[in-house]
Formats: structure tokens, sequence, C-alpha cells
């Protein structure tokens, strides 16, 4: 059997061109997310094998059936990219909203990568990519209180596992995808739009997978994205809300 990788959030975006970069990579590719028809489509396109799994992560049921679809299909490679923001004021999105990204960005890369490290450690091999976002390395995101925190909660938790994987000696390594504004459907769905330039979709996933392999702990395409990081560590917390706060209302439609 080929290697085999799985991509969630494959339907679009980051995701969708992940899938493409691992399938020229001789991987066959398992591709999930909710929309099918778009699935099908990628699916076609594709150089390699595919196959195609509708979920929603949402849901923790969502996330466990998954993982019940697949785990007899020796994946090596895991990708948790399903995600979404949204932008205002705290007190003013719909709860309901938050919870629901918290589930997706959050619960559904826990629980997928907890049961696929467990597997991966057992056959000794395997890489895991889960995607973040430069938010996730800030102090936080005024206007983006919740997805700031998601992705803060997704960098911390691969830093962790990672270290615990070199601990044992694991033939295993987990990596974070943290880029800045991406050219994807996330500012529709968020309803914003940037206000900085932003990097193609595939450029983020050449640099997602290259960084990958390379067993990068942290991975932040663009060198522009790469400054910003290293910047906000030594700037004072009260100064990197006050402007990633400013940044935000640009971004507000």
């Amino acid at each position: 059997m080929s290697k085999t990788a799985l991509i969630t959030g494959a339907s679009s975006g980051i995701g969708r061109e992940i899938a493409k970069q691992l399938s020229s990579r001789g991987f066959r590719v398992i591709l999930a997310a909710r929309r099918k028809d778009r699935l099908e489509e990628l699916a076609e396109e594709l150089e390699g094998e595919s196959r195609v799994v509708t979920c929603d992560l949402s849901t923790r049921e969502g996330c466990f059936d998954l993982y019940e679809q697949v785990k007899d299909e020796r994946v090596s490679v895991l990708i948790n990219n399903a995600g979404f923001g949204a932008i205002g004021n705290f007190e003013e999105i719909p709860l309901e909203t938050e919870l629901r990204m918290i589930d997706t960005n959050v619960t559904a890369v826990h629980i997928l990568t907890k049961l696929f490290v467990k597997d991966f450690i057992k056959a000794d091999r395997g890489y895991i990519l889960n995607v973040a976002s430069s938010a996730g390395l800030m102090a936080g995101g005024p206007l983006m209180a919740a997805y700031y925190a998601t992705k803060a909660y997704v960098v911390s938790l691969t830093g962790s596992v990672n270290r615990e994987l070199k601990n044992k000696g694991a033939n295993v390594h987990i990596s974070a995808l943290c880029p800045g504004p991406v050219d994807t459907e996330f500012n529709e769905v968020a309803g914003c739009e940037f206000g900085v330039g932003a990097i193609s979709a595939e450029e983020c996933a050449r640099a997602a997978v290259e960084g990958l392999f390379r067993k990068s702990l942290i991975i932040v395409p663009g060198t522009g994205m790469k400054a910003a990081a290293t910047l906000s560590k030594i700037v004072p917390r009260e100064m990197v809300l006050k402007v990633a706060g400013e940044m935000q209302k640009r971004k507000t439609k």
C-alpha cells in the first residue's frame, strides 16, 4: 500500500493545496471535509490515488467517526487543517459561533492528534501538521479574541507534544503551521478582509509540507511574517495587543 495522508478541511484553501502537494509526492490522500462535491472535484484533479470522507469536525462524534473510518488504512501523515474564524467585539459575536469555533479549531485538533499520535508511536513512524496561525504566536487579538485563543492552544499543544516525542526518542514528528494572511475563503467566513498582503494558498502549502518533512516545529511562511512573529516576542504585551486590535479594525468590512 502506498504512503497515506489524511487531510481535514481539504475542500478549499490551504488543505486543498496541501493535498495536491502530498499527492504529487506519491501519497495516497484521504480528503476529509463537510462538502462532498468540493472533495470529489479535488479528487479528480489529483495525480495519485485518493479517497473522499465527509465529516463534521465541529462535533466530537464527527471526529471519532472519521478516525474509525480510516484507522486501518495505515495513515502516516495527519494534516489537522479544518478551522475557521470570526471577527467582532467579544460581547457581540454569537456564543454559538464561538463554541463551534472552539470545537473545530481546538477540540477536533486535540482528539485527532491524540488518537493518531498513539497509533504513530506504535508504528514507529508518522508526521502530524497542526494548522494554527501567526495569531497563535501573538499575545492576543482584540476583535478576534476567541480565534487568537484557539490558535494559541494549537501552538502550545504542538510544542509540548513535540518535546514529549523527542524525550522518548519516538520516530514521530509534529509541527505547527503559523501563516499570516493567506488568500483563501477564510476572510469570507470570518467576515473580514486583510489589511496586508496575503500569500497564495499554494505558497503556504508548499512551505508547510517542506517544513513538516524537515521536522521544523514552527513553520511560518514568508519573511515578513517571520519578522513580525519575532518582533512580537520582544515588544511589550500591551503594545502588541494595541497594534493587533488596530489591524483587526482594518479587516472589518
